[in-house]
């Protein structure tokens, strides 16, 4: 749910749209997050694809791809119409036999450790595979352009990227003369796990017109001890509704000032859980939780 912050202004983004557009040329032939080549869509376009990761079950939709989707992960919830398509359970570690039932042209999946025995189940079977991490920004920039091409959508992919960069442009701009709060990610307790400089989720603090207090770990999303939080005494708790009740009501987190002052926002998790086509709103969604009214 990647990502020190080094979101920047428009003209940072608009250098980051540029260089997704060029990408293809500088890298030579397109190759997955596993090392493998990407065959571009047309004109053979996929027409029965599967995919394994809710970021690209939701860029699949906002590139018009919903149409021929024929399984996805029991989490992936958004847009409601990909409800409709066949659950074929958990994205990490799937049920390869599942997925190859569904007869695919294209599968994509999440690339980690635990889905490669699995992509290379389905290479093996004949069926295209794109494995993508994302856990930046920029790695959101690429993923849609790699789906893009596998699926012959590459013009409305740029559309897409652009539309998001520029929103995250917005935010940052409308934040930047603003004083910069600090900040505490929850994510889970016992033990306790916060958000590091390693999840886009930092780089959406930085946008809107925040500090992670635990910027300065390089993971994805490190565990912490509860005396640390206390000393590095951030101005505000991000949690989800879950979360936050946990915190709210537990004696243990009574020791951080933020909570015993009331400072604990609640995100919404649905919004911000996914470095896919909503990472701008989910900007705006920060934005206005840490600064009321910044944005018209």
């Amino acid at each position: 749910m990647s990502l020190v912050a080094r979101a920047r202004t428009l003209a940072w983004c608009c250098a980051a749209l540029a260089c997704g557009a060029n990408s293809s040329a500088e890298r030579g032939p397109r190759t997955d997050d596993f090392g493998n080549a990407v065959r571009e869509g047309t004109p053979a376009k996929p027409a029965r694809i599967v995919s394994l990761s809710p970021a690209t079950t939701e860029l699949l939709f906002a590139l018009g791809e919903g149409r021929h989707l024929v399984g996805r992960t029991h989490w992936d919830t958004f847009p409601d119409s990909a409800r409709a398509v066949p659950d074929l359970g958990p994205g990490i570690r799937p049920n390869v036999e599942a997925v190859l039932a569904t007869h695919p042209d294209l599968v994509v999946l999440y690339a980690s450790a635990d889905d490669r025995e699995a992509s290379e189940q389905i290479r093996a079977a004949g069926v295209p595979v794109v494995a993508l991490k994302i856990d930046h920004i920029a790695d959101f920039v690429r993923a849609a352009e790699l789906i893009g091409a596998a699926t012959g959508q590459s013009e409305r992919a740029h559309t897409v990227i652009d539309s998001v960069l520029r929103t995250l442009a917005r935010v940052r701009n409308a934040t930047r003369v603003l004083d910069v709060p600090t900040v505490f990610w929850h994510v889970w307790d016992a033990p306790i796990y916060t958000i590091g400089a390693g999840s886009y989720l930092d780089e959406l603090v930085t946008i809107a017109g925040a500090r992670n207090v635990y910027a300065d770990l390089t993971d994805v999303s490190p565990p912490v001890a509860m005396e640390d939080i206390v000393r590095r005494d951030p101005k505000y708790i991000l949690a989800g509704p879950e979360g936050a009740a946990t915190i709210r009501a537990s004696p243990a987190w009574q020791s951080v000032r933020a909570v015993r002052e009331g400072r604990v926002l609640v995100v919404d998790t649905m919004l911000v859980g996914r470095p896919s086509v909503r990472l701008g709103e989910a900007a705006v969604s920060l934005a206005n939780l840490l600064h009321p009214g910044a944005l018209r």
